[in-house]
C-alpha cells in the first residue's frame, strides 16, 4: 500500500521544490533597482500609516533614483489615490507617486481568520502574503513598515536587502509576563487566564513563538525601532543590536505648533485620538470621563469628550457603536462627541480646540497621538507605562508636560485637575509640552531614518 502512495507522492513534492526554487532564481534575476514597502493596509489612518509615507518620502529625498514601490491588500489603491492619501490624511507631499502591486491575498494576515493563535496564524499567513508580493515584483531594498517579521527570511530568500520600521514587537516580555501572573486582558483571554494549566499552555506557546520570533527578525539587515521602550524589547528578542536604531516616529509638530496656545476653555474640549482598537481602551476613557464629571463641582463648566479615529473593518465598527451604547448608560452622551474617519485638516482643527489630550493604551510602543496633543496645546493624559513613560511625558527644563495615569480613578483625577487649572497654569504646562513635543519633529523623522539607512544604501549601489 505504502508503495503506490510514493509513486505519487516523492514527483508532487519534487515538483512544488522545483517550482519554488525557480520562482525564487526568476525573481532573484528580475530585481528591480527599487523600495518595495510591504503595508498590506494603506487606509488604516494611524501612525503606522504616517510612518510608511514619511519613509517613502525619505527614501525619495535620499536616492530618487530609486523607485518606490506598495505592496497592498487595498484593490482601489492606485498611484494617484494613494499620493493624494498621503497629502489629505497626513500632509506629506511625496517627491512623485509611488507604484502599487496589488496583492489578493491579504486574508491570511487578517485576525478574524484565526480566531485562535492569532499571532501564529497571522505570521505565518503573512509569509504566504510576501510570497505572493515577491513573486510579482522584487525589488532590491525590501521595507516592511508593518511589522511582519516573519516575512524577512522570504525576501531574503529573494535576495533583497531587509529594512523594517518595528512599532512594536510582535510579542514582548511584558505579554509572557502578564499570562505568567494569569492577567485578563485583550490579548489573554479571561478563561485562560482563570485557568493554570491553560496560562501554562499558552506560556509554552508564548515561549515557542518568541523563539521563532526572534530567529526571523535577526534577518534584517536594519531594524528602526520607533521608541526607547521597544528597541529594549526588540534587542533582547531579535540580537542584533549593532543594526537596530531607535528613529523616533514623525510627529507634525511644526504644524500643530502654529496652533494658538490659548483657545477658549468653556465648555473644556478633551480629545481622544486613537484607531477604535481594543488595545486603544477606549472604555476606561469614558469610565474615567464620567467620573470626573460626576466629581466635578457644580459651578465648573461641563467638559466635552471627543473620540477621532478611524474604522479598519466591521470590528471597529462594533467597537466604536458599543462606545457610543456605553455613554449612554453612563449618562454622559450629552457631552461626548464621535469623529469617525476625518480629514487631517479637521482632526487639525479639533485639536486646536482641545484643553487635553487623553491615552490609554498600556504598553504603547511609542505615542503619535500624545505627542501631538502636546505640539498643540492639550495638555497630555498618558498611560504610565512605555512610550509615554519612558520617553514623550516628561519635564522640560524641570517643569511638567503632562498626567500620567493608571486606572479610572487617576484618569478622572487628571482631568478635574485640568479643568481646575486658571490659564496662567495651564498655559505654563501647554507651553512646556509644546517644547518637549519639538523633539518627536517630522524633520527629525527624516534625518534619522535617512542616516539610518544610508550605509545600507551607498553599499548596495
Amino acid at each position: 500500500m505504502a508503495k503506490p502512495i510514493l509513486t505519487w507522492v516523492f514527483p508532487l513534492l519534487l515538483a512544488v521544490l522545483l517550482r519554488l526554487i525557480s520562482a525564487v532564481i526568476g525573481g532573484r534575476r528580475s530585481r528591480k533597482k527599487a523600495a518595495g514597502f510591504f503595508h498590506p493596509y494603506t487606509n488604516d489612518g494611524g501612525g503606522g500609516e504616517r510612518v510608511l509615507w514619511c519613509a517613502v518620502k525619505a527614501i525619495q529625498e535620499q536616492s530618487p533614483d530609486l523607485e518606490c514601490v506598495i505592496y497592498t491588500g487595498d484593490h482601489d489603491a492606485s498611484p494617484e489615490t494613494l499620493n493624494s492619501r498621503a497629502i489629505d490624511r497626513f500632509g506629506v507631499k511625496l517627491l512623485f507617486p509611488p507604484q502599487v502591486v496589488h496583492l489578493y491575498k491579504r486574508k491570511w494576515v487578517e485576525e478574524t481568520t484565526y480566531p485562535r493563535f492569532t499571532m501564529i496564524g497571522q505570521s505565518l499567513g503573512s509569509v504566504y502574503l510576501s510570497w505572493e508580493a515577491l513573486r510579482k515584483f522584487t525589488p532590491l531594498y525590501y521595507v516592511d513598515t508593518s511589522g511582519y517579521a516573519f516575512t524577512y527570511p522570504i525576501a531574503r530568500i529573494f535576495g533583497c536587502k531587509v529594512i523594517c520600521y518595528t512599532h512594536y514587537p510582535t510579542i514582548s516580555l511584558d505579554m509572557l509576563s502578564r499570562v505568567s501572573s494569569q492577567s485578563s486582558m485583550y490579548n489573554n483571554d479571561a478563561l485562560i487566564a482563570k485557568s493554570a494549566l491553560l496560562s501554562r499552555c499558552k506560556i509554552f506557546y508564548y515561549w515557542i513563538f518568541s523563539w521563532m520570533y526572534g530567529l526571523v527578525g535577526s534577518c534584517a539587515h536594519l531594524a528602526m525601532v520607533n521608541s526607547s521602550w521597544t528597541r529594549s524589547h526588540i534587542e533582547e528578542l531579535w540580537g542584533i543590536p549593532a543594526r537596530t536604531k531607535r528613529v523616533y516616529p514623525p510627529c507634525d509638530t511644526s504644524g500643530l505648533q502654529k496652533l494658538p496656545l490659548e483657545r477658549p476653555t468653556v465648555p473644556p474640549k478633551i480629545i481622544s485620538v486613537a484607531q477604535f482598537r481594543p488595545e486603544k481602551a477606549h472604555p476606561l476613557q469614558l469610565e474615567a470621563f464620567a467620573l470626573a464629571v460626576k466629581n466635578l463641582d457644580s459651578e465648573l463648566p461641563r467638559p466635552i469628550l471627543q473620540f477621532v479615529g478611524s474604522c479598519r473593518n466591521e470590528a471597529d465598527d462594533k467597537r466604536l457603536q458599543n462606545l457610543k451604547d456605553q455613554a449612554i448608560a453612563l449618562k454622559v452622551d450629552d457631552n461626548v462627541e464621535f469623529h469617525k474617519n476625518v480629514m487631517y485638516s479637521e482632526l487639525v482643527r479639533l485639536l486646536g480646540g482641545a484643553v487635553a489630550g487623553i491615552h490609554s493604551m498600556i504598553d504603547e510602543h511609542f505615542g503619535i497621538s500624545v505627542v501631538e496633543y502636546m505640539a498643540a496645546g492639550a495638555i497630555p493624559i498618558a498611560h504610565r507605562s512605555a512610550g509615554p513613560m519612558m520617553d514623550i511625558v516628561l519635564p522640560e527644563e524641570g517643569m511638567p508636560t503632562g498626567f500620567l495615569a493608571q486606572d479610572v480613578q487617576e484618569y478622572a483625577d487628571a482631568i478635574v485637575r485640568i479643568i481646575k487649572m486658571t490659564d496662567a497654569e495651564r498655559l505654563e504646562m501647554a507651553t512646556a509640552a509644546r517644547k518637549r513635543a519639538s523633539k518627536f519633529s517630522e524633520q527629525r523623522f527624516y534625518e534619522d531614518f535617512k542616516t539610518s539607512i544610508r550605509p545600507i544604501l551607498s553599499r548596495s549601489s
